[in-house]
């Protein structure tokens, strides 16, 4: 639960920091245009700050740290947020310079996408199973639904 936590807070750190970096950067280059910066800053408390405090919550519902599977979430997670964050911001600090963007930036940011999407499974993944050991777990309870005999069918 720790490293949700943490992750959490650095997230937390850097959303903010990157939004005083997109103000003041466009600022002192006198940009008054669109760039990729001025997303860095809800990206990374949105898909960093607020997605692991969910993760904690739910972790401390259903037991979730601990495993290989949460391990493999958590830095193929991290790696796509990074990534596709850092691309960001490539991108947005060449627009703002008025550099050309390689398209090495646009690949690097899919992969960086793909890797949180894989990450997103795998926490999907690992969810489903603790929901299912947590129904298993009941008392009479068996791996189909209860037929409820007022609904027909």
């Amino acid at each position: 639960m720790r490293k949700s936590y943490h992750a959490a807070h650095i997230y937390m750190i850097l959303g903010v920091v990157s939004g005083l970096y997109y103000r003041e950067f466009t600022k002192l280059n006198d940009f008054d245009g669109r760039t990729q910066l001025a997303l860095m800053h809800t990206h990374l408390l949105a898909l960093g700050m607020l997605a692991f405090l969910v993760v904690l919550a739910l972790d401390k519902l259903f037991q979730l740290s601990g495993t290989r599977l949460f391990t493999t979430f958590f830095w193929f997670y991290n790696a796509g947020v990074i990534i596709s964050v850092a691309m960001m911001f490539v991108h947005g600090t060449q627009t703002v310079l008025g550099r050309p963007v390689p398209v090495e930036v646009s690949l690097t940011a899919g992969l960086g996408h793909t890797l949180l999407t894989v990450g997103l499974i795998l926490l999907f993944v690992l969810l489903g199973r603790r929901l299912k050991e947590k129904v298993l777990a009941q008392p009479g309870a068996t791996a189909e639904p209860a037929h409820d005999a007022r609904v027909p069918g």
